[in-house]
């Protein structure tokens, strides 16, 4: 997908999706490295070109990795992605995600509604490391949304990426909606995960242009879930699912991407 030099994409990341996270990086024209020991983190981040910060699985030996990986990239004037797995579900997440816009700049923030409600309004609540129901973007609510994902973008300073049913990615000024995708994509953990170390590689690889690397990222993701699924036999479930979304970026050419991409500039 990629057709320049491969960026090598550091990853501090959520184990639970470790491996798809790197299946997916090498499959868009990616390179992965996962780092998150405090001794080791600064050293690779400055050898990589782009950082991905997940904190799905956060503990007290990989937060103060995160920080100092974030201020070397910073450093290096490299692009960094922030997805804030599940904050708003307890203190720890929160108060880390919170803490880490504080300290460290972010080229793309790429969550779910209810964790960019945290972020934007200091606390929140979420199912987990789903969007709570009531958060949602629907076609219903989805001015006011992006009206909300605009403001907060412009406070950041940066790019923010909300994924669901409707995607909205905005820098504050323009914004896409995108109606790419599947909801049997929710079914398989791991595609958000995926989806930042996606961002990362698209923001890195074009980093004049992260708000339409970001909606690229965004749109690719889609796209091949919807190829993914068309491939789907009646023996096949999730597994088998996640693995044909791999194949479909490890496929998709820039023309597929544009004939198959859905969406609309406000």
């Amino acid at each position: 997908m990629l057709d320049r030099n491969p960026p090598l994409i550091h990853n501090i990341t959520n184990y639970v999706t470790v491996n798809d996270c790197a299946n997916m990086l090498l499959a868009c024209g990616g390179s992965p490295i996962m780092a998150d020991d405090p001794e080791d983190a600064v050293e690779i981040t400055a050898i990589c070109n782009g950082l991905n910060i997940n904190i799905g699985t956060l503990n007290q030996h990989t937060i103060p990795s995160m920080f100092a990986a974030g201020k070397r990239a910073n450093e290096l004037g490299h692009p960094v992605v922030l997805d804030p797995v599940g904050a708003g579900a307890s203190t720890l997440r929160t108060d880390t995600a919170l803490e880490l816009l504080k300290k460290v700049k972010f080229t793309v923030i790429r969550s779910n509604i209810s964790e960019i409600k945290t972020l934007a309004l200091g606390s929140g609540t979420t199912k987990g490391v789903d969007a709570d129901e009531a958060d949602k973007v629907t076609g219903e609510n989805l001015d006011g949304t992006l009206a909300f994902a605009k403001d907060f973008a412009r406070r950041a300073r940066t790019v923010i990426a909300i994924t669901g049913a409707i995607d909205i990615v905005t820098n504050g000024e323009r914004a896409f909606c995108i109606r790419n995708g599947r909801p049997e994509m929710s079914a398989i953990t791991g595609t958000g995960c995926q989806l930042s170390a996606l961002t990362a590689a698209f923001v890195t690889a074009n980093p004049n242009r992260p708000l339409e690397a970001a909606a690229a990222a965004v749109r690719a993701m889609g796209l091949c879930g919807e190829i993914a699924f068309q491939r789907m036999t009646k023996l096949d479930g999730s597994s088998s699912y996640r693995n044909y979304i791999i194949d479909a970026m490890y496929r998709l050419t820039p023309a597929a991407l544009k004939k198959g991409a859905n969406y609309e500039v406000r």
